[in-house]
């Protein structure tokens, strides 16, 4: 029997001791965010971003015809538009986005803003 239970207690402290290694060698992976991001003007390719890449916070303004201009602003791993002047300012809104599951659309300028690449972040619930 004591030699029985110093098995089971080997074998969890064998699984435990593993668990934790699996832990730390995940937690030092370097997690890959973004991807690239890829703007689009009325369907044609503006600019492409590495996300990964970035090493300092940066703009892009885009200027329209007539008056003015839309800035979107880069980081390592997203991006947003930070300033549009269309009416309804959803583009602005919606914030940073730093995957592939919902891009950002501006209608009255017809500027999309979408992720390519990357990790999904959907959950593998969602099927």
């Amino acid at each position: 029997m004591v030699k029985r239970t110093g098995g089971l207690l080997l074998l969890l402290i064998v699984l435990v001791a593993a668990s934790i290694g699996a832990i730390l060698l995940r937690a030092q992976k370097p997690e890959q965010t973004g991807g690239t991001a890829r703007i689009t003007i009325d369907g044609a390719l503006y600019q492409t971003i590495d996300l990964n890449v970035v090493s300092a916070p940066c703009t892009i303004e885009i200027p329209w015809e007539g008056e003015g201009s839309s800035v979107i602003a880069v980081e390592q791993g997203r991006i947003r538009v930070a300033s549009a002047d269309c009416p309804d300012q959803i583009c602005v809104h919606q914030g940073w986005i730093s995957d592939g599951t919902v891009p950002i659309v501006c209608l009255p300028h017809r500027l999309a803003i979408e992720i390519v690449g990357g990790e999904d972040t959907l959950d593998t619930a969602t099927g």
